[in-house]
């Protein structure tokens, strides 16, 4: 049998070393490229400023932006959402995060967190009300579930909810809020005291103009600085009874929208890694040492090559895990599977990035370092390493080693 190689064999692309483009339409390719483009225009000039500053400003007008760029609420179905695939929406967040995981969590949150909520569990009237101007941008959610002292273990919160006549009245402390003090609309998660403890949680759909909420930002922070983050404050919010969410009762709710933000994780994480094993690659072939380029040293290409293995493979199961969604048979073991690899590797790669840089790896004329921050926090967020670790060692051994 003949193994000369054919002439259809395209040659090595270094940025796609795998080929995996050639698992992309063309519809697919032009939403990547359309994100990338807007990245580089509207944040890469100026994130570096924006993150030793900590603040995102300007984020109202960016908002909009990337509502009329489809990409609030993008694998959402009607109300002035895209509609778009999951793989188009993992995309979209590969492309942000590249940019700064700040980016990709404004647009996680809001379409992942916020807006899924109400689009899955909402009633006809909450969606109508909300979704369009979210879609569009005009309006910034937040999704409020973590709380001081009850991260890991929602079923825990301390946020309550007690019927006063026909409305509902909530007090409570949210914390770790992205989007929190530029929001319109808070979806709280809440104790309702209705079967016991987390059987009882229920969703509220809250204006933040109501009277007892507040939301002061953090500040501070040495991860996530180009980005918004608040702590929520309750304190005797007074609500219709039509402001909570009607479609769920108990953990299975807001554990389904960090389900569905998690699987925007997974591409995120690879934008964040490949953003520094670029610029790994790019300083490595021009800066000299000892008379030529340090990236004809060999250990400097087994860096470059053990970065390059881990995050095409990392992308590679990101786009397996959307096409499963788009399938309907993608669960939530397997994207804790996506979360806990990708974002534990493309950490690995932003530091082994920041050796092949040197000292220039921590100045913020390069994305490295700002990366590998971004990721501590988002190593954590929506479901630690250990709480990912468990709930696939649950799957593997039918034990719940939880408690």
């Amino acid at each position: 049998m003949s193994t000369a190689p054919s002439s259809k064999v395209p040659p090595f692309d270094p940025r796609d070393p795998i080929g995996i483009d050639d698992l992309l339409s063309a519809e697919d390719l032009a939403i990547r490229d359309t994100v990338r483009a807007w990245a580089a225009d509207r944040v890469l000039p100026h994130i570096a400023e924006w993150y030793e500053n900590g603040e995102l400003p300007g984020i109202r007008d960016l908002a909009r932006e990337l509502g009329s760029l489809g990409a609030l609420g993008m694998s959402l179905e009607g109300y002035g959402c895209a509609g778009a695939t999951a793989v188009q929406y993992g995309l979209a967040c590969l492309e942000l995060e590249a940019a700064d995981s700040g980016i990709r969590s404004l647009v996680s949150v809001q379409g992942s967190l916020a807006m899924y909520a109400i689009h899955r569990f909402g009633s006809e009237e909450q969606k109508q009300r909300w979704l369009p101007g979210m879609a569009a941008g005009e309006i910034i959610g937040c999704f409020g579930l973590t709380e001081p002292d009850h991260g890991s273990d929602p079923a825990g919160m301390r946020t309550h909810a007690r019927r006063d006549g026909e409305d509902w009245v909530l007090s409570g402390r949210k914390m770790w809020i992205t989007n929190g003090s530029v929001a319109g609309v808070a979806v709280v998660w809440a104790q309702t005291g209705e079967d016991g403890v987390g059987a009882g949680i229920r969703g509220f759909v809250v204006p933040t103009d109501a009277p007892g909420f507040s939301a002061p930002e953090i500040r501070h922070k040495w991860s996530l600085r180009a980005s918004v983050t608040s702590e929520l404050i309750l304190d005797d919010v007074r609500l219709p009874a039509d402001a909570v969410l009607p479609g769920v009762t108990g953990l299975r709710g807001p554990l389904g929208c960090l389900s569905h933000a998690r699987y925007g994780i997974v591409w995120g994480a690879m934008g964040a890694a490949r953003a520094s094993f670029e610029a790994a690659v790019d300083y490595a072939r021009t800066r000299e040492q000892f008379g030529k380029p340090i990236g004809g040293f060999q250990l400097t290409q087994a860096k470059l090559a053990d970065m390059a293995v881990e995050l095409h493979k990392g992308i590679l199961l990101a786009h397996h895990l959307g096409r499963r969604m788009d399938a309907g048979r993608l669960r939530p073991e397997q994207v804790s599977f996506g979360k806990l690899n990708n974002v534990r590797e493309a950490i690995e790669i932003c530091r082994t990035s920041r050796t092949i840089l040197g000292a220039n790896g921590i100045s913020l004329e390069y994305p490295v370092m700002r990366h590998a921050t971004n990721l501590e926090s988002v190593l954590t967020y929506e479901g630690t390493v250990e709480m990912h670790q468990l709930v696939l060692g649950k799957a593997l051994t039918g034990l719940d080693a939880f408690r």
